[in-house]
């Protein structure tokens, strides 16, 4: 299983970005994916997941109408759309998957929101 994420960066509050996961290894189109992030002495907190087909999101309160997570199964990836970001948003944000009982992650990406 891989799993790499990209489109990180600094953006300025109430901006946007659209982080992206490439996945590889298994079989995508049967894997519920998931966003999460990690801020700097904080745990790691599950942002955003998305069903096998898509049909089904679930969002972290903290996010909710304000970012939109989306998949392709055609190009096994996901990505996270980031719309209104805060400086609460900046952490390390990571992919990740759940294959036969075991946790699979990405490198993570860096998102920082800062003036």
């Amino acid at each position: 299983v891989q799993l790499v994420e990209s489109g990180g960066g600094l953006v300025q509050p109430g901006g946007s970005l659209r982080l992206s996961c490439a996945a590889s290894g298994f079989t995508f189109s049967s894997a519920y994916m998931r966003w999460y992030r990690q801020a700097p002495g904080k745990e790691r907190e599950l942002v955003a997941v998305i069903s096998s087909a898509g049909d089904s999101t679930n969002y972290a309160d903290s996010v909710k109408g304000r970012f939109t997570i989306s998949r392709d199964n055609t190009k096994n990836t996901v990505a996270l759309q980031m719309n209104s970001l805060k400086p609460g948003d900046t952490a390390v944000y990571y992919c990740n998957t759940v294959r036969v009982g075991l946790f699979y992650w990405g490198q993570g990406t860096q998102v920082t929101v800062s003036s």
